[in-house]
């Protein structure tokens, strides 16, 4: 009863902030995009539970949740992620060491959650343009912008991100797990671009999304090398390149702006 009455009131909180997703916190995006299945087998087993409001001890627990997720993202790109201890972090989110363990396995799930994060705004954007129907030049355009706001903009978060890929192999799997996920909301996005007419059809949505993952992941990683001023530039740049090769055929291609840049590499 009392977790059924916790998911019911994340739910209802939920559901306001998905009109507006970049005002969704990790507590919001925790009941979206993790516990929402859960939420759903409680509810049909318990139909007292969905009127019910949260209390002070669910309220504090996912307010101590969110804090350590800030703190522990503020201390890697401050400190390094393999340089932050799980110490830090707590003293940092001014909780007890033991508390830590409440909420998350280890450091490494830190990134996982991050990525969950980055899941739920990804999915919440591709439903926007769904519903008002944006055009997928200027979808494509607008999604760099917010899939790479704080903290995404830091070179030590997605350079700690990339170092999950190599961590342990439970955190590892759970990584490509994620991926996985990443890459069927991608087709899913291009397959809408494709049923409204934006979108090659000539090749299936599952391979562009794949190599729109992969430029996306690509220019993450050069970015991150350098960590300068120059990251919605070359997101930008990424984007309006890979439209040529994703406009229909047989049409001329929208023409995009193509910003220049210098950069090191």
């Amino acid at each position: 009863m009392v977790i059924a009455s916790l998911l019911a009131g994340y739910q209802r909180e939920a559901e306001l902030k998905v009109d507006h997703p970049e005002n969704m916190t990790y507590s919001h995006l925790w009941f979206t995009v993790i516990m929402a299945p859960y939420s759903k087998s409680l509810s049909s087993h318990d139909p007292a539970a969905a009127p019910s409001t949260p209390g002070r001890r669910q309220r504090r627990s996912a307010d101590i949740r969110e804090r350590l997720f800030r703190a522990a993202l503020n201390l890697f790109a401050q400190k390094g992620f393999a340089e932050t201890t799980v110490e830090d972090i707590t003293e940092a989110a001014d909780v007890g060491k033991g508390t830590f363990f409440n909420y998350f396995p280890s450091k490494d799930h830190i990134l996982l959650a991050f990525v969950e994060m980055q899941l739920g705004k990804l999915e919440a954007a591709i439903e926007m343009a769904r519903q008002t129907g944006e055009p997928m030049p200027e979808f494509l355009r607008s999604l760099g912008i917010r899939m790479t706001q704080e903290p995404t903009r830091n070179p030590a978060i997605v350079r700690a991100v990339l170092q999950a890929y190599l961590s342990t192999t439970p955190v590892r799997e759970a990584m490509m797990d994620l991926q996985k996920r990443m890459h069927g909301l991608h087709t899913q996005m291009i397959q809408l671009g494709q049923d409204r007419g934006e979108i090659r059809n000539d090749l299936p949505a599952a391979e562009i999304a794949c190599v729109f993952r992969q430029t996306i992941f690509g220019t993450l990683l050069i970015w991150s090398l350098y960590g300068d001023a120059t990251l919605h530039t070359r997101i930008e740049t990424a984007f309006s390149l890979l439209w040529t090769g994703l406009a229909p055929r047989g049409n001329a291609t929208p023409a995009l702006p193509v910003p220049l840049f210098t950069s090191r590499d």
